[in-house]
């Protein structure tokens, strides 16, 4: 689990994981995607934050946020470096554990035509696409994909 102490390592992770992508992304949205170290100390009291360390190093970070039935992740992002190591299905797994635990019927996240990588990885773990969910964050395409824990 993340600390408040870590929200500068998580932003540099989220917008180095990112960066490559920024011209896809309208300004507010890639603004919206990386946010602040002030917006993640905030989330802190939104729900769960994980983090993915080699030794002492952040490489990765999930957080989530419930809503209803469901557990929404957001800001999933493992540093380029630390790629194709199963970093980001091992966040999943924890947030889905966390999910699990705590009653939630169904994981929801949204994502970006564009993240290929990402949806590959998603889809792998058992996501699908799902019609609920905004369509678009500032001007950039989003769609929702949903999993059932039930």
């Amino acid at each position: 689990m993340a600390v408040p102490d870590d929200a500068s390592s998580i932003a540099s992770i989220l917008h180095r994981s990112f960066v490559e992508y920024e011209f896809s992304y309208t300004a507010e949205a890639f603004a919206a995607t990386i946010s602040t170290p002030a917006q993640i100390r905030e989330r802190f009291a939104e729900g769960p934050i994980w983090v993915a360390l080699q030794g002492e190093i952040i490489v990765g970070t999930v957080s989530a946020v419930p809503q209803d039935e469901a557990l929404y992740i957001r800001s999933m992002a493992v540093d380029p470096a630390a790629r194709a190591k199963g970093i980001g299905g091992e966040l999943l797994k924890y947030a889905e554990e966390f999910a699990i635990k705590n009653g939630f019927k169904r994981l929801l996240l949204s994502t970006t035509p564009f993240l290929s990588r990402a949806i590959g990885l998603y889809e792998q773990c058992g996501f699908s696409e799902s019609d609920e969910g905004a369509k678009d964050l500032f001007g950039t395409p989003l769609f929702t994909m949903a999993k059932s824990l039930e």
